[in-house]
């Protein structure tokens, strides 16, 4: 006989899915639900845990615990795709912000992760990705400057992929990609809405042309919303 928590975490998982329980809106108390399943606080407290490792429901201090939108966060990770092919797909309310374009040395760190020699430079670039007026995605790049040689703000606002294969003629092929979760900085907490979360999901790109140049070193930072993996991907043609 299954667990009476996995029942409760069934049955209110289910009333998320089908929307009788609609975003945004807080799930009945703690209090609430033990009277109403007939059990322990200490078996809510199991199901309503399950709730949020899995993405149905966020607790917020003080509030009690807020029914997440799943769609929202529906951000695939195994093709190489933009954000803009992404934004056109989910058929949301999106937007780019340009937070950061400069040209500059690169440090050591970005040395590594590029490949490059003492002279090189690169593009630097910080976009916000906002979807439905919720700013859940902080994009870091790092260009090589030797293969991408100009950008503009304008670029960067509407897609950097479609730039480089249309504009400057490029291929782009394939990435390795790795995803782990970790504690946001000051920065993750200044630019995306994160209040109430503890964790951020960094999507680490390194990506590649059809000649095998690495040209792009991507830190692409998520609200917290999917698990930790290592995957490879290949861009269409």
């Amino acid at each position: 006989m299954k667990n009476k928590y996995l029942m409760i975490y069934d049955e209110l998982a289910n009333l998320i899915d089908k929307g009788e329980m609609e975003p945004n809106t807080f799930i009945p108390s703690e209090n609430e639900l033990k009277e109403q399943f007939a059990t322990s606080r200490e078996t809510i407290r199991k199901a309503l845990t399950l709730l949020s490792q899995n993405g149905y429901i966020q607790k917020v201090r003080g509030k009690g615990s807020l029914v997440l939108d799943r769609t929202k966060f529906d951000f695939p990770v195994s093709g190489l795709v933009s954000f803009k092919e992404i934004g056109k797909k989910m058929g949301n309310n999106w937007r780019t912000i340009v937070h950061r374009l400069s040209l500059e040395k690169p440090d050591h760190y970005v040395k590594q992760q590029l490949q490059l020699g003492g002279k090189d430079h690169i593009w630097r670039v910080v976009r916000i990705r906002e979807i439905n007026g919720e700013k859940i995605i902080l994009d870091k790049d790092w260009l090589n400057s030797k293969i991408v040689p100009s950008l503009t703000e304008q670029i960067c606002a509407d897609s950097l992929y479609d730039y480089i294969e249309n504009e400057l003629g490029l291929t782009i092929s394939f990435a390795k990609k790795e995803i782990v979760v970790e504690e946001p900085t000051q920065q993750d907490r200044e630019l995306l809405d994160l209040e109430g979360f503890h964790n951020i999901v960094i999507i680490k790109n390194y990506v590649y042309l059809n000649d095998a140049h690495l040209f792009q070193y991507t830190e692409s930072r998520h609200r917290p919303d999917k698990f930790r993996f290592v995957d490879f991907s290949r861009r269409q043609s």
